[in-house]
């Protein structure tokens, strides 16, 4: 019996990353819809769940599909359970998603050694915690050495690379999703 089931999609979320990924107000895609911006509010705070046709519309005005949207829909349940029996045994190297589907949030488990000389930017910010082992981790030119327990926080943007220094290291690395516009202009 799996832990994670099957559940109706808040499509809100996706409506509303799409709208503000493109700047528009919710008068621009009411107006390029035919539908209310009451009606298209309610939608987007999943307070009123469109019909096949009115979604076809809201997915026309933002320049996209309806089955588009519903792939970056997140489900209505908000729990689910990323069992340690799902890995397969660490024989290599590998990585393994914490978290399933497509949310505002990416969690990863990073085992054994890692690729140190490839080199990572990512545009949101992200947590890295040791769960067993050791790690280095260059960033903005300096060297971290972190231990079992340890974390290190980076901002989006930052230029990093890591090696694990202890054989069956193991990793989590959090960050906010890279389809989510969290990175602000840090030169303001």
């Amino acid at each position: 019996m799996g832990d994670h089931k099957e559940q109706p999609l808040r499509v809100g979320a996706a409506v509303r990353r799409r709208r503000r990924a493109l700047e528009l107000t919710l008068a621009v895609v009411a107006e390029r819809s035919g539908l209310s911006v009451p009606f298209l509010s309610q939608v987007e705070n999943d307070r009123a769940r469109p019909s096949r046709s009115s979604l076809e519309k809201v997915a026309d005005a933002l320049r996209t599909t309806a089955v588009e949207l519903l792939a970056a829909a997140d489900p209505a349940c908000s729990v689910d359970v990323v069992r340690a029996e799902e890995a397969e045994p660490v024989l290599q190297p590998q990585v393994r998603s914490l978290v399933r589907g497509h949310h505002q949030m990416h969690a990863s488990e990073f085992t054994g050694d890692h690729d140190a000389g490839r080199e990572f930017q990512h545009r949101n910010d992200q947590l890295m915690y040791v769960a067993d082992g050791a790690v280095e981790i260059e960033a903005e030119g300096r060297a971290y050495r972190l231990g079992r327990g340890d974390t290190l926080y980076l901002t989006g943007g930052v230029r990093h690379r890591w090696r694990a220094t202890v054989p069956e290291t193991r990793v989590l690395v959090v960050a906010v999703a890279e389809h989510i516009e969290a990175v602000r202009d840090r030169h303001r």
